[in-house]
């Protein structure tokens, strides 16, 4: 009861903090220049080690190429070279591991004339290495080879389902390993565009839709037209960004802050199959100021392992999520200090580096894992692939930094739980305050205890029972007797 009454006042506090002051408790000597916590079951924000720490930023400047004008996107490859979209310049930046400048693309040869980009807005790079930008104001979406020589040109697509007048006007790009083109445009509330290889219009997938408020919809049933004219229209919402990971599945965000479900991760069916396991919705914050709103997701990258980061402009911060839909940690916040954010726009992974595009600084951020983070990555990373036994050690060195830390308690509880070591996992269950797997623990551990007592168990129970079919007997002679006394 105390402990009920301890976590309730702590969530009270909490959320106390997080609505009159849009901030999360601090974190005890912490030498990020934001706070770092976690929720816990009870939904109250805990403090956390950070999990991911500032190293330093990179301008143009830097680069020697002059600065930035509005960058929008960012894509690093598995080789750590990143392609930065300088819109306002209208180039693509490309930058080495080592973090010094290749070369930049400014423009390329369309049949023998010279062609260039109109504030971009969306980039990526393939398998091949093949560039995919989303030039907006083109209204097309450029293909390039390594060399940046060009490949093709997606435009202008033609199908019956798209309306008449239809303007293509692409903002996000993504691409599979068969070469489909996955497209985020503009004014499109009928999913993500899909192009083939050949840039051929296929569909569309993973339409978004809108939450009804029956309250309003009783109220338009009895408005007047002009009052009708007056409400929002429960039409689907956009999708702000996009990323795919090596199954095909794309994952991807939607601008409307009030959506229950901002992330999807669809398959090629276009359903939407993300896990939301976890005490909370994959949303981001779940305390907020009223004034600022809700987290509004702008990006989000795959990291492999099950694990992907989702980028909130509204507070600066990256929400980084596990397979199951657990949140893990979170980094960032708004500011001027190194590691702070203005304008987020874009976020990537460079090995083990994580990287924040921040188009208020027009400069790119880069954050490195400490050894908290690096721990929790290790044990997700061996649950994932079905080492759970291994991710046991890793979970330890977590509890180590935060005892609070509820997932590292299930994950031990999961791995005890495969040992067959049923008593031992509800423990672990217990801590974590996971019921589900709990329940599954106690049931196999009071069939356990069944087993290893049955002996036992049967002998009492035919000793009770033989003694009880003796007992009658002599009870009813006993009786003859005292009555046959009496008479």
């Amino acid at each position: 009861m105390q402990l009920t009454a301890k976590k309730w006042l702590l969530s009270m506090a909490a959320a106390s903090l997080l609505f009159t002051a849009g901030a999360v408790p601090a974190q005890a000597a912490s030498k990020a220049p934001y706070e770092s916590y976690n929720y816990g079951y009870y939904i109250e924000a805990l403090p956390a080690p950070a999990a991911y720490l500032p190293s330093f930023s990179l301008s143009g400047d830097d680069l020697g190429i002059g600065s930035f004008v509005e960058p929008n996107d960012l894509y690093t490859t598995e080789a750590g070279v990143t392609y930065l979209l300088d819109s306002g310049n209208a180039r693509i930046v490309i930058i080495g591991a080592d973090w010094k400048l290749i070369k930049e693309i400014t423009g390329f040869d369309n049949n023998g004339k010279a062609d260039g980009f109109k504030k971009p807005s969306g980039i990526f790079v393939d398998q091949d290495g093949d560039l995919y930008v989303a030039d907006t104001d083109n209204q097309r979406v450029v293909v390039l080879d390594p060399d940046g020589k060009l490949v093709k040109i997606v435009q202008e697509p033609k199908s019956d389902i798209l309306a008449e007048g239809f303007k293509f006007v692409p903002l996000k790009v993504t691409v599979d390993k068969a070469k489909r083109i996955f497209v985020v445009a503009q004014g499109v509330y009928e999913g993500i565009m899909q192009f083939d290889e050949k840039g051929e219009f296929l569909g569309y997938a993973g339409t978004i839709k809108v939450q009804r408020d029956y309250g309003d919809y009783i109220w338009r049933r009895l408005s007047t037209k002009a009052q009708k004219a007056q409400m929002t229209l429960f039409i689907p919402t956009e999708f702000s960004n996009l990323d795919i990971d090596h199954k095909g599945f794309v994952y991807a965000t939607n601008i409307d802050t009030g959506s229950e479900q901002p992330i999807k991760r669809l398959n090629p069916s276009g359903a939407d199959v993300l896990k939301r396991y976890g005490y909370f919705a994959v949303a981001g914050d779940v305390y907020y100021r009223r004034a600022v709103g809700p987290s509004k997701f702008v990006d989000i990258k795959v990291l492999g392992d099950g694990m992907y980061s989702a980028l909130d402009s509204t507070q600066g911060r990256v929400f980084t999520y596990d397979n199951e839909g657990d949140l893990l940690y979170v980094f960032g916040g708004k500011g001027n200090q190194l590691g702070t954010l203005k304008t987020p726009v874009a976020v990537e992974k460079s090995g083990e580096s994580m990287i924040v595009l921040d188009r208020g600084k027009s400069n790119l951020v880069v954050y490195e894992p400490t050894i908290f983070g690096k721990h929790v990555n290790e044990a997700i990373k061996h649950h994932y692939a079905g080492d759970d036994g291994e991710a046991v050690a890793s979970w330890q060195e977590v509890l180590k930094l935060n005892a609070n830390y509820d997932i590292a308690y299930n994950g031990i509880g999961k791995a005890k739980l495969l040992e067959k070591d049923n008593k031992k996992a509800m423990e672990y269950f217990k801590l974590g305050m996971d019921r589900k797997n709990y329940s599954v623990a106690f049931k196999r551990y009071r069939t356990e205890v069944l087993k290893e007592n049955f002996g036992t168990y049967m002998t009492v129970f035919i000793v009770l029972v033989v003694g009880i079919l003796i007992a009658r007997p002599l009870l009813k002679w006993r009786r003859r007797r005292v009555t046959n006394r009496a008479a």
